[in-house]
């Protein structure tokens, strides 16, 4: 028996009758099973040792370029996100190695400069843009010299569903949802109160009355909560009040931090290096690397420039920015004697 298998059979009489088995799933294109790891293993590697993977940490989460250390990166969003899901998925008895890798995909095709970046390519592009599509994108048809992750079906569904109305087929992709959602409403209050922007008394009563007074114990709240509702109905989802208030909170923090100028004041300018940049390559398709010329080969020209431009990390969007617009200085060869 190999390590494998003896990993699968302790999973099998590990997790619930609700939990998602490795030695079940399966790939689109099939491939010899790994001695030593589980698939769900197999492809959080695979998501890990991406290039898109890699760019996250020069991603904007909130705030673009903040010039302390401290500030969250859609990078550390993204492993806030796999932390809580993994302990919602132990809780509950569910495969924890199926939310991480779910977890650590789930953000791979934002754009440069948040959330307006992705909204000015929504608008910009006629084929539409959407994150979690990109994601899915990404690790299907980007990586590896676009033939793509080939992952589990189970973890490239719960990517492609961590976020909109469609709900991911097994109860490890519905806990990243959550999870998404609980990490980056707290940590932009924490993330906003490091910024002068909001102070923990700004919250409003009602809601911290529910959820608690700081950082930790909101998170606290809302994970106890999804876990206790769980264990209660067989189903991954939040309590009326928890949730209700999540929202609030959530509806908060939209009126007071992500439309605030204080927050968001560099961000046109970003939007503005995007469309530019949108424009320059779709104007002409010669510009863009050969890899992405290839891509345009496959699925056209408006798709492989959309993929070149929300690849960019905030830094390289700039810095190609810069490098065609801005003049360069005359550079004199001194010659010697």
């Amino acid at each position: 028996m190999t390590i494998r298998e003896k990993l699968e059979a302790e999973e099998d009489g590990r997790l619930s009758k609700f939990g998602a088995r490795s030695f079940l799933s399966r790939r689109e294109n099939a491939e010899e099973p790994c001695p030593i790891r589980t698939e769900y293993m197999r492809d959080r590697d695979r998501i890990i040792y991406s290039k898109a993977f890699r760019r996250l940490k020069h991603k904007t989460q909130v705030f673009i370029s903040p010039e302390g250390d401290h500030y969250r990166t859609r990078l550390t969003h993204t492993l806030e996100v796999v932390q809580i899901s993994r302990t919602i998925a132990r809780a509950l008895l569910l495969n924890e190695d199926l939310t991480e890798a779910i977890a650590l995909g789930h953000d791979l095709g934002h754009t440069p400069f948040g959330h307006a970046g992705e909204n000015a390519l929504d608008e910009l592009c006629s084929l539409g843009f959407k994150h979690n599509e990109q994601s899915l994108r990404i690790v299907e048809k980007l990586e590896k010299d676009g033939k793509g992750l080939n992952l589990t079906c189970d973890v490239r569904d719960g990517i492609v569903c961590h976020t909109g109305d469609k709900k991911a087929d097994t109860l490890e992709g519905q806990i990243v949802h959550f999870a998404d959602r609980i990490a980056y409403i707290n940590h932009d209050i924490d993330d906003s109160i490091r910024a002068d922007i909001l102070k923990e008394s700004d919250i409003p009563d009602d809601i911290s009355d529910v959820l608690g007074k700081s950082h930790s114990k909101r998170i606290d709240t809302m994970v106890r909560d999804v876990v206790e509702f769980g264990l209660k109905n067989n189903k991954i989802g939040m309590s009326g009040t928890v949730h209700e208030s999540m929202s609030a909170l959530r509806k908060f923090m939209f009126e007071n931090v992500y439309t605030n100028p204080l927050a968001k004041g560099e961000e046109q300018k970003g939007v503005d290096i995007i469309k530019w940049l949108y424009e320059y390559f779709a104007k002409d398709i010669a510009r863009l690397p050969e890899d992405f010329k290839s891509i345009a080969d496959r699925d056209g020209s408006e798709r492989a420039v959309c993929d070149y431009v929300s690849g960019m990390t905030d830094r390289y969007a700039v810095f190609v920015y810069s490098d065609i617009v801005i003049p360069k200085g005359f550079a004199v060869k001194i010659k010697s004697n």
